[in-house]
């Protein structure tokens, strides 16, 4: 009886051969910053083979087509990985070093490969953001534009005019968008602009150690800072107590 012998289908190869630039994360651009192409106790180079069920360990070798020490036969070639001013090419003929930076270890953490897409998308994102910062600053009343800005500039927004902090907010709104976008879902921010602003004024006191609010006229405590809390951000959260909605009420009539 003949034996049939079972055909095992070629796995089909579907690395896209094509130029690839690789850059450093962070946008850092050193003279020259080399990254680890050989396994050592400092810098382990190994990747998890799901297949074979264990760790391999990497190797860069110019003259090997394979990246797996165990596949490396004969002599081998090892050759430095240098990125110059943060960028590295690597041209569609080296595919070894192209697969060998798909498996780094460092590749998401110290360097990434450029995606057109992926960039197109974040700068999509980017863009979007920007422009949803923008219109809330062009359309915010004067009052929460000087607590928001207050968080950037601190006390210097007292000597700018309403022209002066609509144009320095539209700037903060398009530069940070996102830090813009988090301070106006504070509902703090306007009670911190508030007690900063009492503060100025002379109407309520701050102690040298930041732990205590008092009256300035009479010196009555009205309220002690939690440990390792900024001393605004716990105010504006007791002005919105019952007792601290009554001191609220009597600031506000002094500062007008």
């Amino acid at each position: 009886m003949e034996t049939k012998v079972k055909n095992t289908p070629e796995k089909k190869d579907n690395w896209e051969y094509k130029d690839r630039n690789y850059y450093l994360l962070k946008n850092k651009m050193p003279l020259t910053h080399t990254i680890p192409s050989k396994h050592s106790s400092r810098y382990p180079l190994v990747w998890f083979d799901k297949e074979k069920g264990y760790e391999r360990e990497m190797r860069y070798a110019s003259n090997h087509k394979s990246i797996f020490v165990d596949e490396q036969k004969g002599n081998v070639t090892l050759a430095h990985i240098v990125f110059e001013k943060g960028h590295l090419q690597v041209p569609k003929e080296k595919r070894n070093l192209q697969e060998f930076l798909a498996k780094h270890p460092h590749n998401g953490i110290i360097f990434t490969e450029f995606d057109a897409v992926v960039e197109a998308e974040d700068h999509f994102d980017w863009l979007e953001l920007e422009l949803a910062a923008s219109n809330m600053a062009y359309e915010m009343d004067i009052d929460k534009a000087e607590a928001i800005l207050r968080v950037e500039k601190g006390s210097s927004v007292n000597q700018l005019s309403s022209k002066e902090l609509k144009r320095d907010l539209l700037i903060f709104a398009k530069q940070q968008p996102k830090l813009f976008l988090n301070l106006c879902e504070d509902e703090n921010v306007e009670l911190r602009n508030f007690a900063i602003k009492a503060v100025e004024a002379n109407i309520i006191t701050l102690a040298d150690d930041n732990r205590v609010f008092k009256w300035t006229s009479n010196g009555r405590k009205l309220m002690t800072v939690p440990f390792e809390e900024n001393p605004y951000s716990a105010m504006a959260a007791w002005l919105k107590t019952d007792e601290g909605i009554e001191v609220y009420k009597s600031i506000q009539k002094k500062l007008k």
